[in-house]
């Protein structure tokens, strides 16, 4: 029992610390599978925001990926150098039971190190153009800290 415990201690503390290079961003391989199939099948909003705003460096000419295995959660949107990332919440994100976890995944990460910015699929869908710009100012609030 003992072991366990301790075990269970050691664990908490590794996954409080910040995300970094060191610790590969909180990587987690065993989510890999799960990830690549959710790149594949990406919602449209996802699809959208991606093309038009986060590929390719088109923000501010930060790198980001797409649903990034990190702790025990896949990330919409992640970029590395800023510790950020972006969520994309659909009509689902308005259950009750949703939002109870996606506010233990807000927390986790954000124990992490990484800032958190949340959109809607339809903010996304019918205002692009206004996500870009919050993007963009989410990102000067965390360089200017």
């Amino acid at each position: 029992m003992r072991g366990k415990a301790k075990q269970g201690v050691e664990s908490k503390m590794i996954a409080m610390q910040k995300a970094g290079p060191e610790n590969n961003w909180h990587y987690n391989d065993k989510l890999r599978p799960l990830a690549k199939a959710l790149r594949a099948n990406m919602t449209k909003a996802e699809a959208c925001l991606w093309k038009y705003v986060l590929r390719a460096g088109k923000t501010m000419g930060y790198s980001f990926t797409r649903q990034r295995p990190v702790l025990s959660y896949i990330a919409d949107f992640m970029c590395k150098e800023l510790c950020l990332v972006i969520e994309v919440d659909g009509i689902t994100h308005q259950d009750e039971e949703v939002v109870k976890r996606d506010q233990l995944k807000q927390q986790d990460l954000e124990e992490a190190g990484f800032h958190v910015l949340r959109v809607t699929d339809e903010e996304v869908l019918n205002r692009i153009d206004l996500v870009a710009n919050e993007i963009e100012s989410f990102i000067k609030m965390i360089k200017d800290n």
